[in-house]
């Protein structure tokens, strides 16, 4: 589909009933300009922005009206996720006691909008939309940007934090990564850089005046909550299958399918870290609906909080009965066991171990009386809440004020990426 997501388009039914009626496979094969001429585009956004502050720069609230051009016709089923979808998200990293926002889509003689492309749900556009709205405001108050943003933010002793429009945030600490990317570019030293270039602009002597922007944003990611949201009507948990083997390897299936973010090497990452056994030893299968559990995909960056927990809880299942078999061959209560790496010790006696690679094999060949053989589990993760992940941005350019050329200078970029559990695939 050439970067749209998630919609179910005319061409994915019609290719599977006509695999039915014809008894045959089907396939369906659109070039690049069939698909600009049928797809839906990404967004058509008009919006309209209110804030409320005292003069000393507390905002009050917030007031947001949007416009969403759909275009001529549906391109795609559930049509109306896409134009108001998560824009509640609006009120950003500030803590505004009252907001209000009214998203009305609308039918015109243009191509058919509003999918997601390489955006969660209108996100994009909400974090566009209130901090531009804060920079205005900053503007209009005389204040610096970076300073009227740390006066608002969302404090860490809030969180979890419920926003005026009803979504609760789960963690936070946006004072802290301002002030990291405000020490990292040396902000002030910056600003007095900006105020020189823009005295020597008005004696003549450059043509070029230099700009800083600054921006911050809270995101909503992590679709999977069932009370939240659903694709053609099925929930979107998310699942894995993990397997041992008697030699100490395993395989692990999921409802995901990597596009490039290494899901092999994280998956087989968090069952390592659970269970003991080397990475390289678990093989990753994904995109075999003819094996996996049922799953709803990789889409908006759901695969790591939904799917890379299934992983953990189903890892932890495995966990869970090693340590009834490692107690029952160190002839100890399971209590007595504590997990160590790859194995298990008896507490106070560290002599007293069991591997992993052991215990797969026992699990074949030797369990407690009254257990199923087999080192096995399956998991199916239907999270309680979206995650929101922040980030500071500052931006750096001049711009010849009679050519229009402008640099960038420098960019610096702070994200909050949770627990890596992987800092190579981060890199």
């Amino acid at each position: 589909r050439f970067g749209k997501k998630v919609g179910a388009y005319p061409g994915y039914i019609c290719a599977a009933v006509a695999s039915i009626v014809t008894g045959k496979p089907v396939k369906w094969v659109e070039d690049r300009i069939e698909n600009l001429t049928a797809t839906s585009f990404a967004r058509d956004y008009h919006m309209t922005t209110e804030i409320a502050a005292t003069r000393d720069g507390r905002v009050t609230g917030l007031r947001v009206h949007v416009l969403a051009d759909h275009g001529a016709f549906d391109a795609c089923a559930d049509p109306s996720k896409w134009p108001a979808g998560f824009f509640n998200i609006v009120t950003g990293s500030y803590d505004f006691p009252t907001a209000h926002l009214a998203v009305d889509g609308v039918y015109t003689n243009k191509a058919p909008g509003g999918v997601a492309y390489r955006c969660s749900f209108r996100v994009t556009e909400a974090a566009y939309c209130i901090e531009r709205a804060m920079d205005i405001l900053a503007q209009k108050l005389g204040m610096d940007p970076a300073e009227l943003r740390l006066k608002n933010f969302i404090k860490p002793e809030q969180f979890p934090y419920h926003s005026a429009l009803g979504w609760e945030y789960d963690s936070g600490n946006y004072g802290v990564a301002m002030r990291k990317a405000m020490e990292t570019v040396k902000y002030a030293e910056l600003r007095q850089e900006q105020a020189a270039m823009r005295a020597a602009f008005k004696r003549g002597e450059t043509r070029e005046i230099m700009g800083i922007g600054v921006s911050f944003f809270t995101e909503i990611v992590g679709a999977g909550p069932s009370k939240n949201c659903d694709i053609l009507g099925i929930a979107m948990f998310d699942s894995c299958e993990i397997r041992m083997h008697p030699t100490g390897g395993g395989i692990a299936r999921m409802g995901t399918k990597s596009q490039g973010q290494g899901h092999e090497t994280t998956w087989a990452q968090i069952i390592a870290t659970e269970i003991g056994i080397p990475a390289d030893n678990i093989m990753v299968e994904e995109g075999n609906t003819d094996t996996a559990p049922y799953g709803l995909g990789t889409y908006g960056s759901r695969s790591t909080p939904v799917a890379g927990a299934a992983i953990a809880m189903a890892a932890r299942k495995i966990r869970a009965k090693a340590q009834m078999i490692a107690a029952y061959k160190l002839e100890v209560h399971e209590d007595d066991l504590e997990f160590d790496i790859d194995g298990f010790r008896v507490k106070g006696l560290p002599e007293k171990y069991m591997s992993m690679k052991d215990i797969c094999w026992a699990a074949y060949n030797s369990v407690p009386p009254g257990m199923e053989p087999g080192l096995e589990a399956v998991s199916y993760y239907d999270p309680p809440n979206m995650t929101y992940p922040f980030g500071a941005y500052i931006c750096v350019m001049t711009i010849d004020v009679e050519t229009g050329v402008y640099k960038v200078k420098r960019f610096y970029a702070l994200n909050d990426c949770g627990t890596r559990i992987n800092p190579m695939i981060i890199e």
